[in-house]
């Protein structure tokens, strides 16, 4: 009985699993793909507190992340891409109620510039009271269509206002629409964030990677059940690792840590295929064109998930 109480506790820490969502707009019906409603958020709220969800900031997970700690599979992290307006005028009180901690991922040019949609200086430094601002670009310009220069040049100014206006140096960047290749994944790596938060649905685990992390959106009536049943898989993408020149992708490999032989695979714009694996490893021949110029790979072996984002870079892999 004892082994049988040892194996149990040491499988439940093997799987253990957090989530980060992500919020955009709140009760703006103008943008249904990006809007949450008060009434949903409030549905959301409620699911993790009756749940037993503990939501934590998202420096508590890098922190456990980086020390090479387990990830209690009950940890939920919560963050808003934009600055909308909407989520001082509408969103903030119902994080303040439930004393939900929050990331605030900025739109700099935005603020700056004072777009009517976003949230002025002074507004940001009242959400700051209750959560942590963190960078998303000056410009929020699409990444892999910039060079390098480009992009260290809008870091460099977003970073500096936040200093300068806000007197922050944020720690923890997002991708603008969530796009990026190995070339930007790699020069945003070295600028000195610690941690880097993509838009991939998926959980994080003990090995996950700090710097490409899974981040679940949030949007319209959600099934929060569901999207915190998922699991984190243990993976290594071999291919691809980039967009194809030839707008061909030719294979599919992947060495995982499961013993699995059937799984599912997906590919935007032709769906989900059963496939099967070999020591838990996928090894796919195929010849399928890529229908858009940002496509998802996703690979589900029993709701334990691992998915990657193949998107044209205009200046190339490097």
């Amino acid at each position: 009985m004892k082994y049988l109480l040892c194996l149990f506790f040491y499988g439940s820490i093997l799987w253990a699993d957090a989530h980060i969502f992500v919020y955009h707009r709140f009760e703006d019906n103008r943008y249904p793909s990006t809007n949450t409603s008060v009434e949903q958020l409030r549905k959301d709220f409620t699911y993790l507190k009756e749940n037993g969800y503990k939501v934590v900031p998202l420096e508590k997970l890098i922190t456990a992340l980086k020390a090479k700690e387990t990830i209690p599979d009950k940890w939920v992290v919560l963050s808003i891409d934009d600055n909308y307006k909407s989520f001082y005028e509408h969103g903030l009180t119902i994080f303040q109620e439930y004393n939900y901690p929050f990331s605030l991922f900025v739109f700099v040019e935005a603020t700056h510039k004072k777009y009517p949609d976003y949230t002025t200086w002074d507004e940001l430094r009242e959400i700051a009271k209750y959560g942590s601002l963190e960078f998303h670009t000056y410009a929020h310009g699409h990444m892999t269509h910039m060079s390098n220069a480009q992009i260290l040049q809008d870091f460099d100014k977003g970073m500096s206002l936040l200093k300068e206006k806000l007197n922050i140096k944020p720690k923890y960047f997002s991708y603008p629409y969530g796009e990026y290749s190995m070339r930007v994944k790699n020069l945003v790596k070295n600028y000195g964030f610690e941690a880097i938060i993509n838009q991939n649905m998926g959980a994080i685990a003990s090995f996950s990677d700090a710097f490409d992390l899974d981040r679940t959106a949030l949007v319209g009536k959600s099934d929060l059940a569901y999207t915190l049943s998922r699991k984190a898989l243990n993976a290594q993408w071999l291919e691809p690792q980039n967009y194809p020149e030839d707008g061909i992708l030719k294979k599919i490999t992947i060495q995982t840590d499961t013993k699995e032989k059937q799984a599912k695979v997906y590919l935007t714009g032709h769906g989900w295929r059963d496939v099967t694996l070999q020591d838990g490893n996928l090894d796919l021949t195929l010849e399928a064109k890529l229908l858009h110029v940002r496509s998802r790979v996703l690979l589900d072996i029993n709701n334990k998930i691992t998915n990657k984002l193949i998107i044209k870079d205009t200046y190339g892999t490097q």
